[in-house]
């Protein structure tokens, strides 16, 4: 009962000096409960079953990243113990030499873990059910739900998720705990607090060397993610900018550990100005222990600015990309005169009967299955596509073909174009709301909008290569491809299509039909239920001996972005949020400890005539130091990574770029620079003298 009372007691008392450590706790279960909870609050909303499909994935992909969450946590935690323990060496010490035995002390710290895990789990859970009730209105919004029927949710199963996640962390909390004191000595238990580690001066010269050649190979990183991204293909060679980044950015910390007391001692009237030289020489104490966590801390914070924006930028690209990119409500596809050009199809599932019988169009098809789809439409077009094997990228890049393929070596050059007339592209230009074209019957054009290919396409068009086809030379209308695309979707996947004149194209070498309009009915139930007689016909006998119709419309483009868009960014904010949490967490449990270390060294400013306020501000520009230093190269590395990122994503588009810098410039200032405040003030009060 003595125990549960001086735990209690010594929980009490340490709130105010550690408050980082209980706000970590709570929020982190927070958290975990809040994204965990997130299936739970959708019962309550009248979603489709496609939608409903989509959610359980998504809580399936989060329960996997919770695992690895539970790690990052459970490791910050245990940290941070570490750093608590420290700071109550002396107390302990003092324990023992009242004869308190090891076992007792173990205790001790037995009963304040079980307490601290109490109140943080219920605390946070709290937080976390009043949470989830908006985030489940997030939810609710990107799906689309009916909110008429939501209502209030606590998910058992999420809590009971948490609890037994946090209990295990806890546990081992416990266990180290009582691992550490077991090994700790009476002398060094008292004398902790004194020791400090000695600056050492690294030798200039070699630090400005190895900076340099850090500098340089973590510019080479830069130049292999960005100008020569194209050739990091496979997994080994995208490791190799990450390795070189990695310990690069270890060397500049190391580097510059060893040059700024240097650098600021030869700037006699700034480093003697003020604290600024005890504030420094604070930095310098502990460097050689802080070179590796800042490396560490650095590295989460640049895959957290990255992570956030990337994932912002897909999720607003995608749903951006709808409106523009899906302006039809459904495009049906058939393939023609597979007997003729495509023998592989056989490799591909499809039998004989079905690549005989490929001389229908979509509307025949459909007729074919009895099934009259004009009834269930307002308006629509018919356009064909033709392919031959004279016509590939070999001959479209024309003389720019052997530098492109030495560039772009992965490049599948023996693709046949895809060709269609200039009357059928304007067709669907004028459904689309899009640009129409004219063209010379000597003359064709390229129209595409997936950025990389188009820059590849431009290349050839700028040199004015000319193309044979059916028998024509035809020479480029415009030196660029024109924004433009057939195939709906969420993406810009357009690679480009030929578009040529009427007159120029032979019917023999037609390949696919296609039906592009829109239903005479906008109700979503209503068009559910044409989609669902449409995608009914699969069961059809006659799908054994014929090729039904495959198709791409606006709702289940719609869809399937929604629910890859919800995944992305829930998952983002997860990892993100979690990472700039243990980032932030780290640098302010160790910097309290530094002020707790500390405390002597403030003391004797105080004694020599130092005021209060020039004291906190050295505590300030210390602790800014700390937090600063990392974020500055992290940011710059952000800039080179978030280039990478778009790249990879530029199918979904990079206009929404901005507005996600902006929404992840947000989340760093409140919570990277909420622990930055917190861990000042803590530091305040930890050096404060007491009267």
């Amino acid at each position: 009962m003595m125990l549960c009372k001086l735990s209690l007691k010594n929980i009490k008392k340490s709130i105010k000096d550690y408050a980082i450590y209980f706000f970590t706790l709570i929020l982190g279960v927070a958290i975990f409960y809040v994204f965990n909870a997130l299936g739970s609050q959708t019962v309550m909303m009248d979603v489709s079953s496609s939608t409903e499909e989509l959610i359980e994935l998504m809580m399936t992909m989060l329960s996997g990243v919770s695992v690895f969450v539970s790690f990052i946590l459970g490791f910050l935690i245990i940290y941070a113990s570490r750093f608590l323990m420290k700071r109550r060496n002396k107390e302990f010490g003092v324990y023992l030499t009242l004869g308190m035995s090891k076992r007792k002390i173990s205790l001790i710290l037995f009963f304040e873990t079980l307490f601290i895990g109490i109140i943080s789990l219920v605390v946070g859970l709290g937080i976390g059910i009043i949470l989830s009730q908006l985030m489940s209105l997030v939810v609710a919004n990107m799906f689309e739900a009916d909110l008429t029927k939501f209502a209030f949710v606590f998910s058992s199963s999420s809590c009971i998720k948490t609890i037994i996640y946090f209990g295990i962390m806890y546990l081992f909390v416990m266990i180290f705990n009582t691992y550490s004191v077991s090994k700790c000595k009476l002398i060094d238990l008292l004398n902790g607090a004194k020791t400090s580690e000695k600056i050492k001066l690294k030798n200039p010269i070699l630090c400005i060397i190895i900076f340099i050649i850090s500098c340089l190979v973590l510019g080479k990183a830069y130049h292999l993610v960005t100008v020569e991204f194209l050739t990091l293909q496979e997994a080994e060679n995208i490791l190799v900018p990450i390795v070189m980044g990695c310990v690069s950015t270890f060397f500049i910390f190391w580097s510059l550990s060893g040059l700024l007391l240097r650098i600021a001692r030869s700037m006699k009237n700034f480093y003697y100005k003020g604290l600024n030289s005890f504030t420094l020489r604070q930095f310098s104490s502990k460097i050689n222990t802080t070179v590796f966590s800042t490396t560490i801390i650095c590295l989460m914070l640049f895959i957290t600015i990255c992570l956030l924006s990337a994932c912002l930028t897909m999720k607003n690209s995608m749903n951006a990309n709808i409106k523009e990119l899906a302006p039809a409500d459904f495009m049906f596809t058939t393939n023609m005169n597979m007997d003729k050009y495509y023998d592989s199809f056989r490799t591909y599932g499809y039998n004989d009967n079905k690549i005989k019988n490929s001389h229908y169009t979509v509307l025949e098809m459909f007729n074919i299955f009895n099934y009259d789809i004009t009834r269930d439409v307002k308006e629509y077009v018919e356009i064909n596509t033709y392919a031959t094997p004279d016509l590939t990228m070999n001959h479209t890049l024309g003389s720019k073909l052997d530098s492109v393929r030495t560039s772009f070596p992965f490049l599948q050059y023996d693709t046949k174009e895809s060709i269609i007339k200039i009357s059928d592209y304007n067709k669907v230009a004028r459904l689309y709301g899009n640009e129409e074209y004219s063209l010379k019957d000597d003359e064709y054009m390229i129209v595409a909008d997936f950025k990389s290919m188009v820059e590849i396409r431009n290349m050839a068009l700028e040199n004015g290569e000319t193309i044979n086809l059916f028998g024509h030379t035809l020479k480029p209308k415009y030196n660029s491809c024109q924004d433009g695309f057939l195939e709906m979707s969420s993406n810009h996947i357009n690679t480009g299509i030929i578009l040529v004149s009427d007159n120029v194209i032979n019917e023999d070498y037609l390949v696919q039909n296609h039906l592009i309009g829109n239903y005479n009915t906008s109700d979503k139930n209503e068009i559910e239920e044409i989609e669902n007689n449409i995608n009914a016909l699969a069961k059809n006998p006659k799908a054994n001996d014929y090729l039904l119709p495959s198709g791409s419309t606006r709702l289940s483009i719609k869809e399937a972005t929604t629910g890859l868009s919800a995944m992305v960014t829930f998952i983002g904010l997860y990892l993100g949020v979690i990472f700039l949490i243990s980032s932030a967490a780290v640098l302010g449990l160790k910097e309290l400890s530094e002020s707790s270390d500390n405390k002597q060294r403030f003391r004797m400013l105080r004694k020599i005539g130092t005021d209060e306020k020039m004291i906190n501000k050295a505590l300030f520009r210390q602790i800014a130091i700390f937090f600063i230093l990392p974020l500055i190269l992290a940011l710059i590395h952000s800039v080179f990574g978030i280039m990478f990122a778009m790249k990879i994503l530029e199918v979904f588009g990079n206009d929404q770029l901005l507005p996600s810098i902006i929404m992840t410039t947000i989340f760093m200032v409140i919570i990277y620079g909420g622990y930055f405040l917190i861990t000042y003030y803590c530091s305040k009060n930890i050096i404060k003298e007491r009267y």
